[in-house]
């Protein structure tokens, strides 16, 4: 995902207050999937917004801060645009080679390339032909290239139709840093960006006040799209599972976060 901060540990019982929302127990997906307000946003057919009868296929900009954010937060909207003829472009801000900073793992040696195969495995579950730019930044430090990185994100804009970039208040840095990157160089491109949470649904409540639920719209996905998604994450095994036997090397996805994003729906902000 998202690599965290730094991996899961199991939270003492009862839960001790923690400064970071994203190391604190989350919101069980049931409790999402019990809320009206979660099923009543306003629908919305991304392909319904894009060009049509131009002299190109349309174009989409698609933005990770690590590999495993785009298919967690959007993979059945990848799934759907790529199945339409949209041109997909994929922008790896990082390798999340930092999601398990203490582990001594084998696993863990080289999670760069790890990450960077599991991505294409998942890609290809989702029957997606994606140009994919890495940019190589350091896993955990994005806030800190945020300029140039804005630069080069204008620069692959310029001849997309739509930007998706990470929520910019996911409470996760690297996420954050990515959304206001995208949020920055499609306005300077003139280009809609539309924001995935990832880590909101971990941390939000529903009906949550910081969240903004005024520009927030769900995209159906049809059986088959949510099924090649629910495929594609099966691929980022350096993040569902353990590393190894150690509390270091405990997955970053447990079962109860995953069960967020196997909705037969995904949500962005525009």
């Amino acid at each position: 995902m998202t690599s965290r901060p730094r991996p899961f540990l199991p939270t003492p019982e009862p839960p001790l207050p923690a400064a970071d929302p994203i190391q604190a127990p989350g919101t069980p997906e049931h409790r999402w999937r019990a809320w009206p307000g979660l099923r009543s946003l306003p629908a919305v057919d991304p392909l319904g917004l894009l060009p049509t009868g131009a002299a190109r296929p349309p174009r989409v900009l698609i933005v990770a801060a690590h590999p495993d954010d785009e298919v967690l937060g959007l993979g059945g909207t990848i799934a759907v645009l790529a199945a339409a003829g949209v041109r997909l472009r994929l922008v790896s801000v990082t390798a999340g080679e930092a999601s398990h900073p203490r582990s001594r793992a084998p696993a863990a040696r080289d999670l760069a390339a790890v990450r960077t195969r599991e991505l294409h495995q998942a890609l290809g579950r989702l029957n997606a032909d994606v140009q994919s730019v890495s940019l190589g930044v350091p896993d955990g430090e994005v806030a800190r290239h945020e300029p140039d990185l804005t630069a080069r994100i204008a620069g692959l804009l310029r001849d997309c139709d739509l930007c998706v970039a990470p929520f910019s208040r996911d409470l996760h840095p690297d996420h954050e840093a990515a959304g206001r990157a995208a949020l920055r160089a499609g306005g300077a491109a003139g280009v809609p960006v539309w924001e995935y949470p990832v880590w909101a649904w971990h941390w939000a409540v529903p009906g949550d006040v910081r969240l903004p639920w005024h520009r927030a719209a769900r995209i159906p996905l049809s059986p088959t799209a949510r099924a090649r998604k629910h495929d594609a994450l099966e691929c980022f095994r350096s993040q569902t599972q353990p590393l190894g036997d150690r509390p270091e090397d405990a997955p970053i996805l447990p079962p109860a976060e995953l069960a967020h994003f196997h909705r037969d729906f995904e949500v962005v902000w525009r």
